[in-house]
């Protein structure tokens, strides 16, 4: 498994590198272990933040009340975890940059 994605006990933790203020919201590859994800958001009053569980929502296909974070909403290195019927195979297949 990917050094970014962690089974947990309730559920599987991403952890996440954002770059917030980018031309389009997607994955750009790997930075220091964490995912790499541009968010096309600003990072100011928790937009990127609503942004970023907006678009895994829509990506993985999971309920955005399915997806919290864990820590690092005031930071560009977040922890994000999902829980529902989504292995982590399947968000490897996803996400992976």
């Amino acid at each position: 498994m990917p050094n970014w994605l962690k089974q947990t006990p309730t559920g599987i933790a991403l952890s996440l590198h954002c770059q917030p203020g980018a031309k389009q919201t997607k994955v750009v590859g790997l930075h220091d272990g964490c995912l790499k994800i541009s968010l096309q958001a600003p990072a100011l009053e928790n937009k990127a933040n609503e942004l970023l569980l907006a678009w895994l929502s829509k990506q993985l296909k999971v309920p955005q009340k399915q997806i919290q974070f864990l820590s690092g909403q005031n930071s560009r290195k977040k922890r994000v975890e999902i829980w529902g019927s989504i292995s982590p195979e399947q968000i490897i297949q996803i996400l992976q940059p």
